[in-house]
């Protein structure tokens, strides 16, 4: 027999299971919100408690701190998100960049909140990335990436992600259906980094085959990521099929209307798309068929991302061809999903405005049901097509931030005007639905889409120099007097126009005498390049080991130095027009001398990195001739984009170690020995000649197997100071 003792020992731990069991109160797994907050402080996350609103009108959180705890409430797992991140900048002054490897500070002893602090989003939904972010900053993204940034996004309030990994497993199954081989389906498809624009319609075939490898990766990865998203109260937007086909189809469908699209981004006839007309039975079915396998693997949230004519022309311009289009692709996935809603880019009615016009605007967007159609109004900040197009004839859109292009390493944005845009268009707006950022990739301003997307949570006009002090002190990790004039300097000197197409400094530029070689480099400046300079100095007085600090003077001092190589280079032409060789000569080391400090501060930097970027390329491959094929696919796209004399050359130019010193500093080498050799032969600068040896060196350059570090080496305040005492004669009174 069992004595008494035991009998209650055993009967007491059956009753210590059943609470755990069956007592809701006990828990035995974290939400995710505690999830998240666990990733980016998991030596605080039991300092919080997280509790649910009962809201249902908007999104809404609390704050509040109660015997030691802080207490964060809201009506979803995104609210709580944002009241997490509004507590951490705001009184912690800690920042959670979206880089997977940029560190989080967090204070010990966690401030308490004086008085509870209750705020509501003004908009039901925030819109983030651009097809082009998945070519420009993610195709070598791994899931800690994606977590990472998902956690950023969530924290930010983003509940409208585009969500367009994966699909050409999809897109495999459907065309092998059809009788594809599987070459022809994957010689369709382009290489990793030029997946966005293949989806755009604007481009086939440059860099296929893809591998079974990627497309195996990049589905189990889709499938992580939307339910991750979904997890924290976002929304994905998934795409839908628009009408880009294989050419192959053809021998499939030899009477199905399937249309060349026009060429694109000056590549050849062979890499054109294929267009196959809505109006065609085939249509349809196609949809069926995507939108149904697509649902099967990664659910649905019932909104759409398509855009059948992206920067390419269609078939016909007659208005009523294009209702019928935009009709035909929306009934087609109502057909699939009742309660679908079509969301499309309007970056095409800008760009081609000679073309879209308000006619033809007008039809397109009318031949869907009201509310069933969501725009994005691509480049807010630059041009506001609501205003062009009374406001998109009252279908819904979403106010857009673009400010980036490409991934260029430029610092650029018009917080002031921004601020405007964004009340100007609420205040006169029934519809529209929200506000969002379609950055082309992850850049060097993160402040404006911070701005941007702290706007949900404002109900009135933002204080922009309050808050620009306020991002002082997060980005230094506490308060301080030189940091926070440093930022008032970038405030209203630099932080005042507009991101554009092809911004770059000369450094990143084909070499040339006189101009930037080429539409996508272009190192205007309209500002004194000695303001941004003064704010570097006074930012380096200002002591702090935040990695965002750290960051901020390693951009700062970027730019400063990029913009100071003009100079250089101007001095450069001068000699050469003047026959002074011995000039010509000390100029061009100093312009050499240049990219080493400049290439020495970016390797203090992981973001900063071109051996991490090909690193993580080559991780992909599952053998060396996989590796091989990512590595020169990564090199492709941030130099040459396409063939060796593409008209995207540099168009995703990036400061970054590595690339400065064994690329751009290697061409401006050629170049002034060159024009050296021509000054001492007594010869013009044979301008024709230089430019075919450089777009040789180019290519070569992208089929090198050069391995760069990719961890970051050296600090960057020690560097900055050591530099800004080399430049200081130079930089004080440098009014470019």
């Amino acid at each position: 027999m069992i004595k008494k003792s035991k009998l209650l020992i055993i009967i007491f731990l059956l009753a210590i299971l059943g609470c755990k069991k069956n007592n809701h109160l006990v828990k035995t797994t974290k939400t995710p919100i505690e999830e998240l907050l666990y990733r980016i402080a998991p030596n605080h996350s039991d300092k919080f408690i997280f509790q649910e609103l009962e809201n249902d009108r908007k999104d809404c959180f609390e704050i509040e701190s109660i015997d030691e705890k802080i207490i964060i409430r809201g009506n979803n797992y995104n609210s709580m998100a944002v009241g997490l991140n509004y507590y951490l900048k705001n009184y912690c002054y800690s920042y959670v960049s979206w880089y997977a490897d940029d560190e989080i500070c967090i204070p010990n002893n966690l401030p308490s909140i004086p008085e509870k602090v209750t705020k509501s989003a003004r908009t039901e939904n925030r819109f983030f990335l651009n097809y082009c972010t998945f070519g420009y900053t993610m195709p070598w993204w791994q899931w800690k990436d994606w977590e990472r940034f998902i956690d950023w996004m969530a924290l930010n309030g983003i509940n409208m992600p585009l969500a367009i990994t994966g699909q050409e497993a999809i897109w495999y199954d459907v065309w092998k259906e059809y009788g594809l081989s599987d070459e022809q389906v994957r010689s369709y498809f382009t290489g990793p980094a030029h997946l966005p624009w293949h989806r755009m319609s604007n481009l086939d075939k440059w860099g296929g085959p893809l591998p079974q490898s990627w497309l195996a990766h990049q589905k189990e990865l889709q499938k992580q990521i939307v339910e991750r998203e979904r997890e924290l109260g976002m929304t994905p937007v998934l795409p839908a099929f628009a009408g880009h086909v294989p050419e192959a189809l053809q021998t499939v469908f030899p009477d199905a209307k399937i249309n060349q699209l026009s060429s694109w981004g000056g590549f050849k006839d062979e890499y054109r798309s294929f267009f196959l007309d809505p109006l065609d039975p085939v249509f349809k079915e196609i949809q069926h068929k995507f939108l149904t396998k697509q649902t099967e693997l990664y659910g649905t949230d019932h909104i759409y991302g398509a855009d059948p004519f992206n920067e390419v022309h269609p078939p016909s311009w007659e208005p009523e061809y294009l209702a019928t289009v935009s009709n035909t692709i929306f009934t087609s996935m109502k057909e699939v999903d009742p309660n679908a809603t079509w969301l499309q880019m309007s970056w095409i009615f800008y760009f081609e405005r000679e073309h879209w016009t308000n006619e033809r605007i007008e039809a397109m967007v009318r031949a869907v049901p009201q509310n069933k159609m969501m725009l994005l109004d691509y480049y807010c900040e630059n041009k506001e097509v609501w205003k062009m197009t009374n406001t998109f004839f009252k279908q819904p859109f979403v106010w857009c931030y673009l400010g980036n292009f490409g991934g260029n390493t430029m610092i650029a944005g018009n917080i002031d005007t921004v601020e405007e845009r964004i009340e100007n268009a609420h205040s006169k707006n029934e519809n529209m639905w929200g506000i969002g950022s379609t950055l082309e990739a992850l850049d060097v301003n993160p402040l404006m889409y911070e701005y941007v997307f702290e706007k949900v949570w404002t109900s009135s006009k933002t204080d922009t120099n309050l808050w620009i002090k306020n991002w002082a002190d997060i980005r230094h990790g506490n308060k301080d007097a030189k940091n926070k004039k440093a930022w008032n300097i970038l405030h209203h000197e630099i932080y005042k126009d507009p991101a554009r197409l092809g911004q770059a400094t000369l450094t990143n530029a084909r070499p040339t005498l006189t101009g930037s070689g080429n539409w996508t480099t272009d190192p205007t400046i309209n500002y004194n390049n000695s303001d941004l300079f003064k704010a570097w100095v006074l930012m380096l007085e200002s002591p702090s080991n935040s990695s965002s600090y750290q960051y901020d003077v390693t951009n700062i001092g970027r730019q400063v130095l990029g913009n100071h190589f003009l100079v250089l280079r101007d001095q450069f032409t001068k000699s050469y027009k003047a026959k002074n060789i011995n000039q010509l000569k000390e100029t061009g080391k100093k312009m050499l001398d240049l990219f080493d400090d400049l290439d020495k501060l970016l390797a203090t930097q992981s973001s900063f990195l071109l051996g991490k970027w090909l690193e993580d390329a080559k991780a992909f491959g599952v053998n060396k001739e996989e590796q091989k094929y990512y590595e020169h696919n990564a090199r492709n796209i941030i130099t040459t984009w396409g063939t060796a004399a593409q008209s995207l050359n540099d168009y995703a130019s990036r400061s970054w170690a590595g690339l400065t010193k064994t690329f751009y500093k290697k061409r401006w080498e050629l170049f002034i020995n060159d024009v050296i050799q021509s000054v001492e032969d007594n010869k013009e600068f044979n301008e024709k000649a230089f430019y075919d040896k450089v777009t040789q060196f180019e290519w070569k350059w992208t089929q090198g197997k050069e391995r760069y570090n990719d961890k970051p080496d050296g600090s960057a305040v020690n560097i900055s100071k050591e530099l800004i005492k080399k430049y200081r004669n130079n930089l004080e009174k440098e009014s470019i």
